[in-house]
């Protein structure tokens, strides 16, 4: 199997994949092929600006942007890139067969992730007969690859509504003091009247549940009695 990419300075290359995933910096490449404007679809190409490597992101549709967001959203993840690498085997026939996953993320341990992302109706034949060939050329690279659906709808909208809040200047410089305060749990509302002029605090409370200073459950609504921990890894942005 081979990969093909273009890198920063717009110079197209193609090695062997594992030579380009264990020497190459694949989330610095430009992307290798660009999403079309398509009719009648609700959400067209864009940009998604990422909190973890302060960059612009592209997206192509409605589900990688979310896919884009839980992701920029993730601890775990270090950098975020929008088809970066295209793959390419021989298949039956001795045809090539190419396809280039949708996002990719370098992850905190060095090591990569490879998503394609499936609308609400589900991933087609062809990318699931593909997305075989991928996961095992990751697994042979140490990477990992995931074929997403769409999240849960109430973690959706609870990222969606912190993620309007994932500028660092929403911190304010007190994301320290924000963990403090909830070194042990407490209602959010009761935790942001502690910390000063809630006008003036909740943005940075915000900040930390995105950032995963805090914790909160985000598998139920999000409110002001929802319950919040600092986080014991320390983690932000």
């Amino acid at each position: 199997m081979t990969a093909r990419f273009v890198d920063s300075s717009g110079i197209e290359h193609e090695v062997p994949w594992l030579e380009a995933a264990g020497e190459r910096r694949l989330e610095g490449c430009l992307p290798v092929q660009r999403f079309p404007v398509l009719k009648g679809r609700r959400v067209a190409p864009g940009w998604w600006w990422s909190a973890t490597d302060r960059r612009l992101v592209h997206y192509g549709f409605k589900a990688m942007r979310t896919q884009v967001m839980m992701l920029d959203h993730d601890p775990g993840v270090v950098a975020l890139a929008c088809r970066p690498v295209e793959l390419l085997w021989r298949g039956r026939g001795g045809k090539t067969v190419s396809h280039a996953p949708h996002l990719m993320a370098r992850l905190a341990d060095g090591s990569g992730l490879l998503v394609d992302c499936a609308g609400r109706f589900g991933a087609g034949r062809r990318l699931v007969r593909r997305a075989a060939h991928v996961e095992a050329a990751a697994c042979a690279a140490g990477w990992h690859y995931r074929l997403v659906g769409p999240p849960a709808p109430v973690v959706e909208a609870n990222v969606r509504w912190l993620a309007g809040y994932r500028h660092p200047r929403c911190a304010q410089g007190r994301l320290a003091e924000v963990a403090e305060r909830f070194r042990t749990p407490l209602a959010l509302v009761k935790g942001v009247r502690l910390l000063g002029d809630p006008i003036a605090v909740w943005p940075m409370v915000f900040h930390a549940l995105w950032a995963c200073v805090l914790s909160a459950p985000l598998d139920r609504p999000l409110h002001e009695r929802a319950i919040a921990v600092a986080s014991p890894t320390g983690a932000g942005r």
